[in-house]
């Protein structure tokens, strides 16, 4: 349709721009007559409309087409004339005489609309047609009134009488859009009427169009640029759409049309303000004051004065304030509030003597009937870090303030923080959060202070839900609830945390990070990509377990390979999607958010809009460190799957997040948590991480082994780890020796002697080692199916006596010996170890512990209880007590096991 239709320019419509050059394109182009061509349809905008777009939308379209022809046109005269300027001047002079490259002039008359005689006058014909559908409308005859509207437009398409008619029938139809339209092309082809754009407007504003109201408002204004009140619509209806650049430059043209308005002036100087165009908000109050030299609206100064002040430019308000004392305030006093800013400018340029001189007039006024002076007075002291100054206005607003005086109190309270007055500081925050209880900045101040007096008790109070509080309070809105701020919440936590209170910490903190990392989990598990929906996957399935009716009932359908294939996956599908759902229904309890969930998955998921209690829970640096603190805690109260959960979670979310310091040191917590609980499963992962960070730490090794001995004997997990550090990590002997335990308790001493051996073919003088294949080789010779016993025998007494020579013949290595001999029968030489380790007495060591479990927590042992005498006395007396010998029997056991 854009094919048929054009902007065609008439150099008949001609008009002066003199006093409006810098009108805005959209708004005032008047350059423009949009003209319907020969054997163009133009019912085929509203009837046929295949475009999809508005009628408004189509003649922006074909303006902007037309528009960027011109330009063209431009351009091209502009190279012509260029052209002309490289002829000889003979050919130039002669071009201009005879008029070859003439212009016409665009400013021929000061009046609008067409010259005379270029008016075009309808035909009798269009006449009589309109005057009969005129009629046909007064008597409700819409059809026929319609059909004669018709035959008018598609004589004379650029008659707009017809359009408006036409849609005043469709209005009484009630056909509201054909109403717009109509009307919408009748206000397009009388430009210059400004009354069909208003009411066009009008019913703009009424349907909520935004984007049409904005296209008919700037076409009524570019009809009537000289309208204030279309003016003050579309400055009005700019601030609305939130674009304060050109609602500020409609409130500059408003200025020129109406100097004397004060108040568009005023409010175009904010919006420029609000550009950051300090220029032109402050040359529009200038232009103002500077077009009445001898009486001017005062509020127009003021607002300069705030402006010119607000931006540090005290210098050029001190020179307009001493301006309006010579011009408008000749030979008389100024006003109080004109000294104070200039006692004001001032005291910002330094000058401090005569700033206290302007604002020496304060002290024989009321402080009540001049609050907001004496607040302008302090606030500035106070800005420039004058507290004593500031604090003497903030007295003499305080001896007359009403019961209103929360603001005061809290800038009181922060000049004595600043002087470091804290007792006065505490003082005045109390005063103040008796009226502004919400203001969380104000309470975490007093807390510090009352922190900084050793007072704990009391910025717990403070920080601490409302005593008062019932469940009504607790449903309200959170917003008001400031015992719920992220901020009061850690501050709280810091102080339980510092005053070592793991259980009022925990809960206090524990929930809302359970809740943050839940839901956090939950938008993840929302946001997966969506794959077969349920129904495909069912089908699937369906197509490989079809049962039918006939003879051959119970056979499964013959199905194609790739079916079969698919159907496989269908079904491992369904599974993980079930298992998703139910993961996801925990996860939001565990969040506190209603989970509503059918059978069928065939919408797309929508994502959880839930707001955490820690947003930053996961990226802020001093929540990580709350996450630790938090495991630590769990861990030290013995929650230990709590503290799981915690660890697995963060992991898992915040695996990228998380500095590498942070994942050692909560992986750390879990092997701890593995280590120390009696359910190690909860740890046993982070155990075999740090195992993968260092597999040659016997510390590591050592909790490993702690943790997997309470897994039970069929662990897949530890057999296929020890599998992979041993073909990876060939010269490791711990897990080497961890295997051969295992073989040991399991009693397959032949597969443990291998592994041990193995060990000491690494480390041929390690004493432990030299035990391990000892005692194997001496539990194997008292098996069944071995030959040569005793040549085992002899072997596993040599391994033994090798550690005796490596532990230099201490107490635990001389007890083994004799344990030994005594389990094989040698009963003699047993006896004769036996005494050697009653001979001597062996210190207490300490016992070997986690790194990084809190010692203080560990119970203490016993004194002796790495003496052995107490076990050789027994061992020999069953030894005498076998012989016969059942005195001395009874004297070891007085001697040694008497308690």
């Amino acid at each position: 349709m854009e094919e048929t239709m054009d902007f065609e320019y008439d150099e008949d419509f001609e008009e002066d721009n003199g006093e409006e050059e810098d009108v805005v394109v959209d708004e005032e182009d008047d350059e423009y007559v949009f003209r319907f061509k020969s054997g163009v349809n133009p019912l085929d905008l509203t009837e046929n409309n295949a475009s999809g777009l508005q009628v408004y939308q189509q003649f922006e379209r074909l303006e902007y087409e037309a528009l960027a022809s011109r330009k063209r046109k431009a351009i091209a005269a502009t190279r012509s004339e260029e052209d002309v300027a490289s002829k000889s001047m003979y050919e130039f002079m002669a071009a201009i005489n005879y008029g070859g490259f003439r212009r016409k002039s665009r400013k021929l008359s000061n009046t609008r609309g067409r010259r005379k005689g270029t008016k075009n006058k309808l035909n009798p014909q269009v006449t009589r047609l309109l005057g009969e559908a005129t009629l046909h409308y007064a008597h409700g005859r819409f059809e026929q009134a319609i059909s004669v509207l018709n035959e008018v437009i598609r004589v004379s398409p650029n008659t707009p009488d017809s359009y408006q008619t036409l849609g005043l029938v469709y209005k009484e139809l009630g056909d509201n859009r054909k109403t717009f339209d109509y009307h919408v092309i009748a206000a397009v082809l009388t430009r210059t009427d400004s009354s069909l754009w208003k009411q066009l407007f009008a019913w703009c504003v009424e349907k909520g169009d935004t984007a049409q109201a904005k296209y008919c408002l700037c076409k009524a204004v570019g009809a009537d640029p000289k309208d204030v009140g279309l003016r003050f619509h579309l400055a009005s209806f700019y601030v609305e759409l939130g674009d304060y650049q050109r609602a500020a430059e409609s409130y500059k043209k408003i200025q020129k049309l109406c100097p004397e308005d004060v108040e568009a002036i005023k409010a175009g100087a904010k919006l420029y303000l609000k550009c950051s165009q300090l220029e032109h908000s402050t040359g529009m109050l200038e232009e103002y004051l500077n077009g009445h030299p001898s009486e001017a609206d005062l509020s127009v100064l003021d607002l300069l004065l705030a402006i010119l002040m607000q931006n540090n430019a005290h210098a050029k308000a001190l020179h307009h304030i001493e301006h309006a004392h010579m011009v408008y305030f000749s030979g008389i006093e100024l006003p109080l509030k004109l000294i104070i800013k200039a006692g004001i400018c001032y005291l910002f340029l330094g000058n401090m003597e005569k700033a206290e001189i302007y604002f020496a007039v304060l002290q024989r006024e009321n402080a009540n009937d001049h609050a907001d002076l004496f607040t302008e007075v302090a606030d500035s002291f106070m800005s420039l870090e004058h507290y004593n100054s500031a604090l003497k206005y903030y007295c003499m607003l305080e001896a007359n303030a009403g019961s209103d005086s929360g603001y005061l109190h809290l800038k009181m309270a922060q000049c004595y923080l600043s002087l470091k007055e804290r007792g006065q500081a505490i003082k005045f925050f109390n005063k103040a959060l008796q009226t502004f209880e919400n203001n969380i900045d104000a309470r975490l101040t007093l807390a510090s202070l009352l922190l900084e007096d050793a007072r704990e008790d009391e910025a717990t109070a403070l920080l601490s839900p409302p005593k008062s509080l019932n469940s009504v309070d607790q449903i309200s809105d959170k917003s008001s609830q400031w015992w719920l701020n992220e901020k009061i919440i850690m501050k709280r936590c810091h102080i339980y945390r510092a005053k070592g209170m793991p259980e009022d910490f925990i809960d206090t903190i524990f929930p809302l990070v359970r809740e943050s990392l839940c839901a956090e989990a939950l938008r993840q598990k929302v946001k997966v990509k969506k794959r077969l929906t349920r129904s495909i996957l069912n089908i699937r399935v369906d197509v490989c377990n079809t049962k039918t009716d006939s003879i051959l009932c119970g056979i499964r359908p013959i199905a194609s390979k790739s079916d079969q294939l698919k159907a496989s996956r269908a079904k491992k599908l369904l599974l993980k999607k079930e298992k998703l759902k139910q993961e996801k229904k925990a996860l939001a309890d565990a969040a506190g958010v209603d989970w509503h969930s059918d059978d069928s998955d065939d919408e797309p998921p929508q994502d959880v809009r839930f707001d955490p209690p820690l947003p930053n829970l996961l990226k802020d640096e001093d929540h990580q460190h709350v996450i630790i603190d938090v495991c630590k805690a769990l861990i030290s109260l013995q929650r230990y799957e709590e503290a799981s959960d915690i660890i697995d979670l963060s992991l898992r979310l915040a695996y990228i997040k998380l500095p590498l310091e942070k994942k050692e040191q909560l992986r750390a917590l879990g092997a701890q948590m593995a280590y120390d609980s009696t359910d190690p499963k909860h740890g046993f992962d982070s155990a075999r991480y740090i195992l993968h960070q260092h597999p040659y730490s016997l510390a590591a090794w050592n909790c490993y082994y702690k943790v997997i001995s309470r897994l039970g004997k069929s662990n897949s997990k530890h057999y296929k780890f020890s599998r992979y550090i041993r073909a990876k990590h060939k010269d490791c002997v711990p897990p080497i020796i961890i295997a051969g335990h295992q073989f040991t308790a399991a009693s397959h001493h032949q597969d443990a002697a291998r592994d041990y051996l193995e060990a000491y073919r690494l480390l041929p003088d390690d004493p432990l080692v030299n035990l391990c294949v000892g005692t194997a080789l001496i539990n194997l010779a008292l098996g069944f199916r071995l030959q040569n016993k005793h040549q085992c025998i002899a072997q596993g007494l040599a391994f033994l006596y090798n550690n005796l020579r490596l532990c230099e013949n201490s107490q635990e290595a001389l007890y083994n010996v004799a344990r030994a001999c005594h389990h094989v029968g040698l009963v003699s030489l047993a006896a004769t170890y036996y005494e050697k380790v009653l001979a001597m007495k062996e210190k207490d060591y300490p016992i070997p512990r986690h790194p990084n479990k809190n010692p203080d927590l560990a119970g203490k042992q016993e004194s002796g209880y790495c003496d052995l005498r107490r076990e050789a006395a027994y061992n020999l007396h069953l030894i005498y007590k076998k012989s016969g010998a059942v005195d001395l029997a009874r004297q070891l056991l007085k001697d040694y096991c008497t308690f």
